[in-house]
């Protein structure tokens, strides 16, 4: 058998294939725009090799698009007749039933099957990455460095790999608050894997969480190299940029980062869509008029509002909803969540909760509704992590339930809330925590001395 760039056998029996695979490996692991022809090509060659088959339908999975779904289904079909044909690897076995599992509504248990690859070889890169994307949809941030942490060992520096590797292992580092060993992780990693824009914005994390914003521009605007070459994941990037600019009080440079690179591309994917969405949002807390920005964005929600696969993407379409005030269309949206949270599936229990009640406390936000909204968003906050997503992404999440108890006038618990995030930053306060709890000391200077304390 023949052995693929993770180190792996892999059941492909000529060189030209096997070179596909590796490209599809190495664009997966670096975000690459050129990954789907790399799959294309390899499932030319190979259309047998049912690893690629189960590629294709997991990513089709990621991307939390109704219409995809039936997509993956066919891929898992192609995958299990090729299987058929015999001569499949145990980990190429196991991806497939990865896709089985995800497709009957168990992403949890495809995690499962990427562990057991794991366990065949710790060397295993690209099944690393695999559990670390679904771990991460999956809101599952323990998980993450626990998985890495088990095999990163087998990754030395004379594994081709190595780089990506701690690119992963420097994220799940940042999301379990270990933010200097994130940094000196992620910094290395580029050193070996220059275009892992993974482990750069991991380092970005860092950055925003700990209240080093000219660190994290010049991260960025340094490394170009790192992602100037992916596919959407470079508006993610440029987010981030946007969001430490934001920290600064620099709202000229985010308006225009916002128009001419976070949404130069006016997709419909709805990790660009998040992106979009919760800046606008960040932007609008602080009092800045966006002008007609949201309607574009409104527009889109509307058409994806019944896509119902993930619950951290339609609360980014609620929140363009209410940005561009729909009440119909809000409304529209909290029934498909409320009637979605009724299904047996994994991702119906996160709809239920933290969903409902979220969809109903954005709802409410909308509305200028705050007592109600802060009621809502309070119940849903202790586990906004289930949503999946990036403490960075879920702060929008945090901020609005921050707003919404201080328009209600609930200081004591608002004040609470802002300790405890400033804690998960590691104790640095960043510009909108020191904002809000100034408006909380001068509410509590006008107010009468009975009232004070609330």
């Amino acid at each position: 058998m023949l052995t693929d760039i993770s180190a792996c056998e892999v059941s492909l029996s000529n060189e030209e294939a096997l070179s596909a695979w590796n490209n599809v490996i190495l664009g997966v692991l670096s975000h690459g725009q050129t990954t789907g022809d790399h799959l294309n090509r390899l499932l030319t060659l190979a259309p047998d090799f049912a690893m690629g088959h189960a590629m294709k339908g997991l990513s089709c999975l990621m991307l939390g698009r109704r219409e995809l779904v039936s997509v993956a289904q066919s891929a898992s079909d192609d995958a299990q007749r090729a299987l058929t044909q015999g001569g499949a690897t145990k980990r190429e076995r196991l991806w497939c039933a990865a896709l089985t599992d995800w497709l009957a509504g168990k992403p949890s248990q495809s995690v499962v099957r990427m562990e057991e690859a794991l366990r065949l070889n710790h060397a295993d890169t690209i099944s690393v990455k695999l559990s670390h994307g679904i771990r991460f949809m999956l809101g599952d941030s323990q998980g993450m460095l626990r998985s890495i942490e088990r095999v990163i060992s087998a990754h030395g520096v004379a594994h081709p790999l190595y780089g990506y590797a701690l690119g992963c292992h420097a994220f799940a580092l940042e999301e379990n608050g270990r933010y200097e060993r994130a940094e000196h992780v992620g910094l290395r990693g580029l050193e070996f894997a220059a275009d892992d824009a993974w482990g750069l914005h991991a380092v970005a994390h860092v950055y925003d969480m700990t209240h080093q914003t000219d660190s994290g521009i010049s991260l960025i605007d340094s490394n170009l190299d790192a992602w100037n070459h992916c596919n959407n994941f470079r508006f993610h990037v440029w987010w981030h940029k946007a969001i430490l600019h934001l920290d600064q009080g620099d709202i000229g440079t985010v308006l225009d980062l916002y128009d001419t690179k976070v949404r130069d591309e006016k997709t419909d994917d709805y990790r660009d869509f998040s992106n979009a969405s919760s800046l606008l949002m960040r932007l609008e807390l602080e009092g800045v008029d966006v002008g007609d920005r949201w309607v574009e964005l409104a527009n889109l929600a509307e058409k994806r509002s019944d896509d119902g696969c993930l619950t951290f993407a339609d609360m980014h379409y609620m929140l363009a909803l209410i940005g561009e005030t729909r009440p119909d269309a809000v409304a529209r949206l909290n029934a498909r969540v409320a009637e979605n949270a009724k299904k047996e599936d994994e991702m119906a229990r996160v709809m239920l909760s933290p969903g409902v009640a979220t969809s109903e406390g954005l709802a409410a936000f909308g509305e200028a509704n705050y007592a109600s909204a802060f009621s809502h968003l309070r119940a849903a906050q202790t586990n906004f992590q289930s949503m999946g997503g990036s403490h960075a992404q879920r702060d929008i999440f945090e901020r609005l339930t921050i707003e919404a108890g201080l328009r209600a006038g609930h200081l004591a618990e608002t004040e609470a809330l802002l300790r405890a995030r400033t804690g998960l930053r590691g104790g640095h306060e960043d510009a909108f925590g020191a904002s809000r709890m100034a408006q909380i000391a001068e509410l509590r200077t006008l107010a009468t001395p009975s009232t004070a304390a609330n």
